[in-house]
């Protein structure tokens, strides 16, 4: 048995588009010992694209807890593994979780390889506020679990992000403009870098009409981007810190003009951020 250690590596793969792979994920699939794909037969159409022939092993939710013994007797051994999740970033809603941890416990070196992200790609084209938020994967399947979950995000300031199944888009939507309010503003994404891709924002209660009235929209992969709750009224600041803060905004970027803000008068510099926004929006 080798004494050198092997390297896991965390690789992202497209989430749509095959173009989106990267250089170096192409070469560190090539080059590593092994695969742990959550589907090999989902990622074998991928790995055959790209003409790699390294050995794959399946590695999903239900056997995550008993394959990862065995992974990390084999990077113990000196081969280095390579874990892919069926599109895009692996263990956002994707297993490895137990893996990556039992990685750091016998001292391997986990290497994360960036690439595509559903999560991401859909906050960067929301339009929505980007320096707060929060992911929730998927929300509970029944109806009242899901009511419940959301009523306890219904406070909730920062932009929210979901994963959601098609067959129940259109139900969660629904409690999302009851629980949350009709005019709270949220984005569909939806089947992202692939030839049917939709990007929408509009109201909730809009969204569920939308919806409701096309099937179409109720297919595929669909990730949700929630704005966040107002902040309540008697959190206002002062008239004092908002001159500060638009004096400082007259010479500054809002992200800059917030942090020294912060500095000056002790108030939080998330909230600064977001009426330095709401300023600039004015002017």
């Amino acid at each position: 048995m080798s004494n050198q250690k092997g390297n896991l590596y965390i690789v992202a793969t497209p989430i749509g588009n095959l173009a989106d792979i990267s250089q170096r994920a192409v070469s560190v699939l090539q080059s590593v010992d092994l695969i742990a794909a959550e589907d090999t037969r989902h990622s074998g159409k991928l790995l055959q694209h790209l003409a790699i022939g390294t050995p794959c092993v399946a590695f999903h939710e239900h056997n995550e807890r008993d394959r990862t013994g065995q992974l990390i007797q084999r990077l113990q051994g000196g081969e280095s593994i390579a874990l892919i999740s069926d599109a895009g970033t692996p263990l956002l809603s994707d297993p490895g979780y137990h893996l990556v941890k039992a990685a750091h416990g016998h001292g391997i070196n986990v290497i994360p390889v960036p690439g595509a992200s559903a999560l991401l790609a859909a906050l960067v084209a929301a339009g929505l506020p980007t320096d707060r938020f929060i992911f929730e994967g998927f929300l509970p399947g029944k109806t009242v679990a899901r009511s419940k979950y959301l009523t306890g995000l219904k406070n909730e300031t920062a932009t929210l992000i979901f994963y959601e199944a098609p067959h129940r888009i259109l139900a969660c939507l629904q409690d999302m403009a009851a629980i949350l309010g009709e005019e709270r503003e949220a984005v569909l994404a939806r089947e992202l870098t692939k030839a049917y891709e939709t990007i929408r924002r509009d109201s909730l209660a809009n969204l569920v009409k939308w919806v409701a009235a096309d099937t179409n929209q109720q297919r595929g992969e669909i990730v949700l981007v929630v704005a966040g709750a107002s902040p309540p009224a008697d959190t206002a600041l002062s008239p004092e810190v908002e001159r500060i803060l638009a004096v400082l905004l007259a010479h500054l970027p809002v992200k800059q003009a917030a942090g020294i803000a912060a500095e000056l008068t002790g108030e939080k510099k998330n909230r600064l951020y977001e009426a330095a926004l709401r300023l600039a929006a004015e002017d």
